[in-house]
């Protein structure tokens, strides 16, 4: 499809001589694809009738991996401090952790759909542990919780002690 995009627009990259495309210029042309380039692509004029637009998106970087995470009412790290917090736990996040969320998405190319997965790999195992028992108070995620897999730091509730009588 980008061939098809820039013989139209008149940048030609045939042969020897072609200069090498970098990734953004493909990501350029493909923000000027239009009906007739998706026609010699060989889709049917059927089915291009019924795309009523057409866009190209840019992959997401770190920090919207990272908006995503924490920005919407109902993001992915607010909705499991939320699972956390019916068993009584406060679940925090580190910057760090959050940023090496992001920095796996993005190496992986899942993008925001694959932020989820990343977050079950970590806090699922500790997911089950904590219901089972009422001396966490706390959980925290680290940098090398997502880099590693290691236990996210877990905080005991202090409990009184009774005193002997």
């Amino acid at each position: 499809l980008d061939e098809i995009v820039s013989q139209r627009v008149g940048r030609h990259g045939v042969g020897f001589g072609a200069p090498l495309q970098l990734k953004g210029e493909q990501q350029n042309l493909f923000a000027e694809v239009q009906p007739e380039d998706l026609h010699k692509f060989g889709l049917i004029p059927e089915f291009i009738g019924r795309l009523p637009v057409i866009a190209s998106v840019l992959p997401l970087d770190r920090s919207a991996l990272i908006d995503i995470l924490t920005g919407p009412r109902n993001a992915l790290v607010k909705q499991y401090q939320k699972m956390f917090e019916l068993d009584g736990v406060e679940l925090e996040f580190d910057k760090d952790a959050l940023e090496s969320v992001a920095d796996l998405a993005v190496k992986r190319g899942t993008g925001a759909r694959g932020l989820r997965a990343i977050l079950e790999d970590v806090l699922g195992p500790i997911m089950f542990e904590v219901p089972s028992t009422e001396l966490i108070a706390k959980v925290i995620v680290t940098k090398e919780s997502v880099d590693t897999g290691a236990a996210p730091t877990m905080i005991e509730r202090k409990i009184p002690k009774e005193k002997s009588a």
